[in-house]
C-alpha cells in the first residue's frame, strides 16, 4: 500500500514542482515585486521598524497595534520551526549546498508575495457566526474576485484541510498559553490577576529557546571559521553545478532549484497564503502596516534562521549522504560534533516545543479552511481526526512523509497564486494610499 502511495505522490510531486510551478512561483513574486516598485527592498527598514517597534508598544486599537506578547508571538511562530531545522537539512540531503542559493532566491521575491497575501487578508476578511474575524486565501478570493473565480476558494480550502495533515510551520503561542493558563487557573496555581505574568513568561521560555538555538548556531560558524568561505563558495557553485560539489550525486541544477524552493516555501509558507489566516485575527484596520510582518516574517525565517542552519550543517563539516532523505537528525550532528553529545539534549527539547507549536497553528489554519467549506460544526470531529495522524507521522518514512508534505503544498499555492495574480492591483492600490497617508503624517 504504501508502494502505492509513494508512486502516486511522486508522479503527482514531480508535476506539481515541474517547470511550470517554478515559473509561477517566481513569476508571480516578481510580478508583485515590480507593480510595487520592488517594495521589499525600498520599504524594508519600514518593515523591521514598524513590526519590531510593535513589540514594545502598548495596545492601541486605533492604530491596529497588537500586544507586546502577540507581537513576540508572531515573531517566533514565522521564524523558528520544523521546516528551518529539518526543512534545510532535507533540502541539502537532496539538492546539495546550491539548493540553499535557490532558498534566499525565492525568500527575496517571497517576502512581496507574502506581504499581498496578509494585506489582502486583512482588506478581504469577514467576521464568523462566533463573532471571530475570519481571514486568508478563501475569503479574498471569495470578496475580491467574481463569482467565475470563487471555484479557486474552495479549491484552496479542501487543498489546506489535506495539507494540515501533511505539512506545518507557522505556530501560535497564544494558544499554548491558553492552555497551560487554563490548566494553572483550575488547579488554583495562579489567579486571574496573574495571567499576564504567566503570559510573559512562557513567551520569554519560547523566546529563550530560539534565542539558544540562534546563539549556539553562531557558535558552531564561529569555531569552525575557516571553513566559511568554503562553505559559501559551494553554496553559489552548487546552485548552478550541483554535480561538482555533491560528487555527482546531485546531478541537476533543476532538482536543487526544486528543493530549495519547496522547502523554502515550507518554512515561510510564501506562496501558501497559510499565515494570512493566522494575521487576518489581527485587530487592525491597516492592512498594509500588517501585511509590513509578511516581509520580516520571510526574511527573519529563511534569510536568516534557515541560513543558520545550512552553516552549522556545512560548516561542522559532517558527512552529508547526498541523495537520501535527511531531517533534523543531520542538524543535530553538525551540533553534537562541535559542541558534544549534551547539546542534543537541548536540540531534543527544543525540536519538541517547535513541533508542537507547529502542529497547534496548523491545527488553527485546517480549522478556517474546513469552516469554509462546511460550517463551525465540522471543527471538532476534524480535530480529533486531526490529532489521530500524529501517530501515523510518528511511524511513517520520513522521507515519502516529507514528499507528501510537498505535494500538498504545492497543491495548496495554485489557487493561492492565481488569486493573488489576479488581485495585484487591489495591493498596489492600498499600498499607495496606505503611503500616500502615512507622508502626510510626518
Amino acid at each position: 500500500m504504501l508502494q502505492i502511495i509513494e508512486t502516486i505522490n511522486t508522479a503527482v510531486n514531480n508535476f506539481i514542482w515541474g517547470v511550470p510551478a517554478m515559473v509561477c512561483i517566481f513569476g508571480v513574486g516578481l510580478y508583485l515585486s515590480i507593480r510595487t516598485n520592488f517594495l521589499q527592498i525600498r520599504k524594508f527598514p519600514y518593515a523591521i521598524k514598524t513590526t519590531l517597534g510593535r513589540i514594545f508598544r502598548k495596545r492601541d486599537a486605533s492604530d491596529g497595534a497588537i500586544t507586546p506578547f502577540q507581537a513576540v508571538c508572531t515573531a517566533l511562530a514565522a521564524t523558528v520551526g520544523t521546516g528551518n531545522i529539518a526543512g534545510v537539512a532535507g533540502a541539502i540531503a537532496i539538492g546539495g549546498p546550491g539548493a540553499i542559493f535557490w532558498m534566499w532566491v525565492s525568500a527575496l521575491f517571497g517576502m512581496c508575495t507574502k506581504y499581498a497575501e496578509v494585506t489582502l487578508a486583512v482588506h478581504y476578511r469577514e467576521i464568523n457566526a462566533n463573532g471571530e474575524l475570519v481571514g486568508g486565501p478563501m475569503y479574498y478570493i471569495k470578496n475580491g474576485l467574481s463569482k467565475k473565480w470563487h471555484w479557486l476558494a474552495y479549491l484552496f480550502a479542501a487543498f489546506g484541510v489535506l495539507t494540515v495533515f501533511g505539512t506545518g510551520n507557522a505556530t501560535q503561542v497564544n494558544t499554548i498559553t491558553t492552555a497551560i493558563n487554563s490548566a494553572l487557573l483550575n488547579y488554583n496555581v495562579i489567579s486571574e490577576s496573574a495571567v499576564s505574568t504567566s503570559n510573559l513568561i512562557i513567551g520569554i521560555i519560547i523566546a529563550i529557546m530560539a534565542l539558544l538555538y540562534i546563539l549556539l548556531g553562531l557558535g558552531v560558524i564561529l569555531l569552525n571559521i575557516q571553513n566559511v568561505p568554503a562553505v559559501f563558495a559551494s553554496i553559489f557553485r552548487g546552485a548552478f553545478q550541483p554535480r561538482a560539489v555533491t560528487g555527482g550525486i546531485v546531478l541537476s541544477m533543476f532538482t536543487s532549484l526544486k528543493k530549495g524552493v519547496s522547502r523554502g516555501i515550507f518554512s515561510n509558507e510564501a506562496g501558501l497564503g497559510t499565515g494570512s489566516i493566522a494575521h487576518a485575527c489581527a485587530d487592525t484596520k491597516k492592512p498594509v502596516k500588517q501585511g509590513m510582518f509578511g516581509i520580516f516574517e520571510v526574511f527573519t525565517d529563511t534569510i536568516v534562521i534557515c541560513t543558520l542552519t545550512a552553516l552549522v550543517i556545512l560548516c561542522s563539516g559532517v558527512a552529508v549522504d547526498y541523495g537520501k532523505a535527511a531531517g533534523a537528525e543531520l542538524t543535530i550532528l553538525g551540533f553534537t560534533s562541535t559542541y558534544g553529545s549534551w547539546v542534543s539534549i537541548f536540540t531534543a527539547i527544543a525540536m519538541c516545543c517547535f513541533a508542537f507549536s507547529t502542529a497547534v497553528g496548523w491545527g488553527l489554519y485546517g480549522a478556517r479552511c474546513i469552516e469554509f467549506l462546511f460550517s463551525e460544526k465540522v471543527i471538532k470531529p476534524f480535530m480529533v481526526i486531526y490529532s489521530l495522524v500524529a501517530i501515523l507521522g510518528a511511524t511513517a518514512n520520513l522521507g515519502l512523509m516529507w514528499s507528501i508534505a510537498e505535494t500538498f503544498n504545492g497543491l495548496m499555492a495554485i489557487p493561492n497564486l492565481i488569486a493573488l495574480f489576479l488581485l495585484s492591483g487591489t495591493v498596489v492600490k492600498l499600498t499607495k494610499e496606505y503611503f500616500a497617508g502615512e507622508g502626510k503624517t510626518k
